[in-house]
């Protein structure tokens, strides 16, 4: 049984890059069911609606597209505590934190991020992986 993974907001958004590589990379992780959080799918919406122009009917079928593959974490006052931990900790910024909180409570073991350092083990449980 592989570990359990968590996919970043960063990471995700290659599915709608014109590089087919990274793209194809992406489809390969979703395979796995990984998990995200309500962060990732806020954060897709954003990126999608502003800096990629997409007509709102098209990233809601995205993100509906993305909820039936992958698990759904909510983030929860517990997540915001993690979160400041890890900040102080980490020198993560709050965005990082709580991506980093939501792995670590739905029990992830990969973090596929390109925001973190490739390599690095979080609490001696979430090891981050750039998958590119």
């Amino acid at each position: 049984m592989s570990a359990k993974t968590f996919v970043d907001t960063n990471v995700l958004l290659y599915l709608l890059s014109d590089d087919p590589g990274k793209a194809s990379t992406v489809e390969r992780l979703l395979k796995q069911q990984p998990t995200i959080s309500v962060q990732v799918l806020n954060e897709v919406v954003s990126v999608a609606t502003r800096k990629l122009r997409m007509p709102l009917p098209e990233v809601l079928e995205l993100c509906h597209a993305v909820r039936r593959i992958c698990t759904v974490e909510s983030i929860t006052p517990d997540h915001h505590d993690l979160a400041l931990s890890l900040m102080l900790r980490y020198h993560f910024s709050i965005y990082d934190s709580l991506i980093v909180a939501s792995a670590l409570i739905a029990g992830c073991r990969k973090l596929y991020t390109e925001d973190l350092q490739h390599g690095q083990v979080i609490m001696k449980q979430l090891k981050v992986k750039n998958p590119f």
